[in-house]
C-alpha cells in the first residue's frame, strides 16, 4: 500500500515561489483565531467546511501548498490532499511558526 505523495517546501522556496509566481494555492490548516491573528499573504484559511469547494474548485495541476502551526498537522493534510487528485501538494517544513520567525514583514493579519 503506498501512501499518497507529497514534498516537503522549505521557507525559502516558498517565498521564491510566492514572489515569482501567479498559480500557486496556500491554505493554512490552523484554527480561526490563529489565521486571523496572522498568516502568509494570499493563503486562505482551510476547514472542514471550505475543503469541498476547493477540491472542487482548484485546478487539480496546481500548486497546492499546506501551512500548518510547525509543518506536522500540514503533512497529513497534503497527503490527505494529495489522495483527491492534487498533483503537486506541498507541506511547509517549520509551518507558520518558523515563517513568522524569519519573515514578519510577510505576514498579513486579518482585521476584526
Amino acid at each position: 500500500m503506498t501512501s499518497a505523495a507529497f514534498e516537503h517546501l522549505d521557507i525559502e522556496r516558498l517565498s521564491q515561489w510566492l514572489d515569482e509566481q501567479g498559480e500557486l494555492c496556500l491554505v493554512d490548516i490552523r484554527d480561526p483565531g490563529s489565521y486571523a491573528q496572522g498568516h502568509i499573504p494570499g493563503s486562505r484559511h482551510l476547514d472542514n467546511h471550505s475543503v469541498g469547494p476547493l477540491v472542487e474548485q482548484t485546478p487539480k495541476d496546481r500548486p497546492l501548498v499546506v501551512v500548518c502551526y510547525h509543518g506536522h498537522s500540514s503533512q497529513q493534510a497534503a497527503s490527505w490532499l494529495s489522495a483527491q487528485g492534487f498533483e503537486r501538494v506541498y507541506s511547509l517544513d517549520g509551518g507558520f511558526t518558523e515563517w513568522q520567525h524569519r519573515l514578519p514583514e510577510r505576514v498579513s493579519r486579518t482585521a476584526s
